[in-house]
């Protein structure tokens, strides 16, 4: 069973840089995406990258977010930059993987705040 672990949250003010990181322990992974949940809203895609380090955004980040990995593929971080009022959220990393099939497990979410 993959477990993740984030770090990296925190409050900032905008203009200001965090680093999110998202370490995966066990067999893993295909994929390492990280989404954000705003208080009253939907979760969202944020950034993603897959094992060949291909890497897509969301329109509103890019530029200003940076997703990579390291260590064989298991640890990914979202380097966010220019940080926006707007970008506060709780941030969500989901891994996938294949073990018997196709499957995905989510973080436990880390919370940016980004004040004026």
């Amino acid at each position: 069973q993959v477990q993740l672990v984030e770090s990296g949250g925190g409050s900032v003010q905008a203009g200001g840089s965090l680093r999110l990181s998202c370490a995966a322990s066990g067999y893993c992974c295909d994929d390492m995406s990280w989404y954000r949940q705003a208080p009253g809203k939907e979760r969202e895609f944020v950034s993603g990258i897959d094992s060949n380090g291909r890497t897509r955004y969301t329109d509103s980040v890019k530029g200003r977010f940076t997703i990579s990995q390291e260590n064989a593929e298991k640890t990914a971080y979202l380097q966010m930059n220019s940080l926006k009022p707007e970008d506060t959220a709780t941030y969500y990393c989901k891994v996938s993987y294949w073990s018997w099939g196709s499957r995905e497990v989510w973080g436990q979410g880390t919370l940016v705040t980004v004040s004026d």
